[in-house]
């Protein structure tokens, strides 16, 4: 880790939906790496008490905050929340981050580091291979595809297009309108990465290895895949007639 980066001008942004299993060791990991960074939590009502145990902590640590929300209202709207609270404050450097350990906090550094020369810095499972631990194997599949299909139809140079680990600069976000965000879904963070590379900012990919330490069903399966399809088809529509 690089002593003299900006962690007190970083802001990391976790969305949180019944994640008392992590909550806690992912606070007291983030903090006990990089005290001097400030962490946003956007919880969607959990039934089961994360947003009890993030208020418990706040007087330990001074630069966790919370934004409670009224139900489960999705990834995109909370961290479109969450960039609008980070841009009325005097943040440089914003992350999106998942709770669940997926995302190493370690990682953190070596994005950061980056957004010093980039505008956006995409933690990349794709990049010097494939870069994921824990997936079953149609996932694995499905995902890699979706992310050539993605790149085959918009242009954009990267190979992660829709992970959800990454670094936008104050620059960056401030180059958007989020009042127009139109995904909500799976490709939210593509919309995300293409509007920014639209702009001419620089973009880059650093590896980050990725670990699924939740069962469930792939997040990728019928209806999102569909939505997938369509909505980069639309967000390159969108790019053709100077829409976007």
């Amino acid at each position: 880790m690089e002593e003299n980066l900006p962690y007190h001008q970083s802001l990391i942004i976790i969305p949180t939906y019944n994640e008392i299993d992590n909550i806690e060791r992912m606070i007291e990991a983030i903090f006990g790496l990089y005290p001097q960074v400030s962490l946003l939590i956007i919880e969607d009502g959990s039934p089961d008490g994360t947003a009890d145990v993030v208020k418990r902590l706040q007087n330990k640590y001074e630069r966790l905050h919370i934004i409670e929300r009224q139900g489960k209202l999705g990834l995109g709207t909370a961290y479109i929340t969450g960039f609008k609270w980070g841009l009325e404050r005097d943040f440089q450097f914003i992350f999106e981050m998942d709770c669940d350990f997926s995302h190493d906090p370690k990682a953190v550094a070596d994005l950061l580091s980056a957004a010093q020369k980039n505008d956006l810095v995409i933690g990349s499972r794709y990049i010097n291979g494939i870069r994921i631990i824990n997936w079953p194997f149609r996932r694995l599949l499905l995902s890699y595809l979706a992310s050539i299909y993605i790149r085959i139809v918009t242009g954009i140079p990267v190979l992660d297009t829709t992970g959800g680990f990454k670094c936008f600069t104050r620059k960056a976000l401030e180059s958007l309108d989020l009042n127009d965000i139109l995904s909500r879904g799976y490709i939210f963070q593509l919309e995300l990465n293409y509007k920014v590379w639209l702009k001419g900012m620089k973009v880059k990919e650093v590896p980050i290895i990725f670990t699924e330490r939740r069962d469930g069903q792939s997040k990728m399966a019928g209806g999102i895949i569909f939505e997938a399809l369509f909505s980069v088809v639309r967000l390159k529509f969108k790019q053709l007639t100077g829409s976007i």
